[in-house]
């Protein structure tokens, strides 16, 4: 009876993890999917950027439109329409899923608070900046901004007092390492005209977004990620439509009037509109994601899968842009690649220590045995 009991039991224990090892498979799989689907979100953005009333834009005559103008109040507009977007199919999933009363429920609650201000930063300020980047120095700037791993570590240690051990700091300096890899294609003669101003903003997104995500973090553990999703991407697409491209045209522009002439001009475009919606919804599908893969594969290993965006980025943008668009520019020199991959890496030893992967494979497959 004893003897029964016991295998009984090691076959109960080896069912179990390898239920476990499958769970953990499948968040790592979602997590990294979140990764492609961020490439694709840039990649489809900046075409719509290329179609319709975008194309007289930011075309050889530029539409009268002054250079600040199409550098600034553009990026940002181009952010509020693709934030719009993803807020739209963020409110449908949630009807959908007959989650849309909690949504408006956490409105008013502190973690929704919470998820509010973290959207605020990550969309007027970084989304803004990510556009803008794009559109001055092209993919380039992709894994500059995936930094915000790194950047988070060392913010969570200075506002929350968080650990921050030898193996992170060695992660932060290969992160370190490969932006100015990256950073040194800006430097020289043959570098195109404004890649350096690029990739400086682009290290405001990633600062943006290093920030949202060490905020955030307190959010989505207290509410369900999908309705901190939503809040996080309603937010972010009204604050830039309402408040940052009317300050901007306020600011660069003729005045509220003029952003909202362009405004109304880029809702009404057609054409670009396909695309739009196609990288908001790529935008969302990319959220979701990780947000999904981060509860089943936990934050830190969600995070390191997450940030392979920085390779698929400029691979989306060279395959959309570049292979199917036939648009130049879109490739790469082969040290942004190199760079790309250990970026990749050191973001995946902040999260963790690699060698833990191996080991929980080996102590699974020893229980299974």
């Amino acid at each position: 009876m004893e003897e029964v009991s016991r295998t009984i039991t090691s076959e109960t224990i080896g069912a179990k993890n390898k239920l476990k090892g499958n769970f953990l498979k499948k968040g790592i799989s979602i997590a990294l999917f979140s990764g492609l689907m961020y490439g694709f979100y840039s990649a489809f953005l900046t075409l719509g950027m290329t179609k319709g009333v975008w194309g007289d834009w930011y075309g050889v005559n530029a539409a009268g439109l002054s250079a600040i103008v199409i550098t600034y109040v553009l990026g940002a507009l181009g952010s509020a329409v693709n934030d719009t977007c993803s807020a739209v199919w963020a409110i449908i999933y949630a009807t959908f899923k007959g989650k849309l009363g909690d949504f408006l429920r956490c409105l008013k609650t502190k973690p929704g608070t919470v998820m509010i201000f973290a959207a605020l930063i990550g969309g007027p300020i970084s989304s803004t900046a990510y556009v803008v980047a794009l559109q001055m120095a092209g993919s380039i700037v992709i894994p500059i901004t995936a930094l915000c791993p790194a950047i988070g570590a060392i913010l969570g240690r200075i506002l929350f007092k968080q650990k921050l051990n030898k193996r992170m700091m060695l992660g932060i300096s290969i992160c370190v390492l490969s932006s100015f890899m990256i950073g040194s294609t800006s430097i020289g003669g043959d570098a195109p005209k404004g890649m350096f101003l690029g990739i400086c903003i682009a290290f405001i997104a990633a600062l943006g977004w290093g920030f949202e995500g060490c905020v955030a973090g307190y959010g989505t553990s207290m509410i369900d990620s999908e309705i901190g999703i939503t809040i996080r991407q309603a937010t972010s697409g009204l604050s830039n439509l309402l408040i940052l491209v009317p300050l901007f045209g306020l600011l660069l522009g003729d005045g509220i009037k003029f952003s909202t002439d362009l405004t109304i001009q880029a809702f009404t475009s057609g054409a670009a509109m396909i695309w739009f919606a196609l990288s908001g919804l790529c935008a969302f599908v990319s959220y979701m994601s990780w947000y999904n893969g981060n509860s089943m594969c936990g934050a830190a290993l969600g995070m390191a899968c997450n940030g392979t965006y920085s390779f698929w980025g400029p691979f989306c943008c060279w395959i959309v842009l570049g292979v199917i668009g036939g648009m130049e520019g879109w490739t790469l020199p082969t040290i942004v690649w190199i760079a790309a991959l250990l970026m990749m890496f050191g973001i995946l030893i902040i999260a963790m220590n690699p060698i833990d992967l191996f080991r929980k494979k080996e102590i699974a497959e020893n229980d299974v045995a």
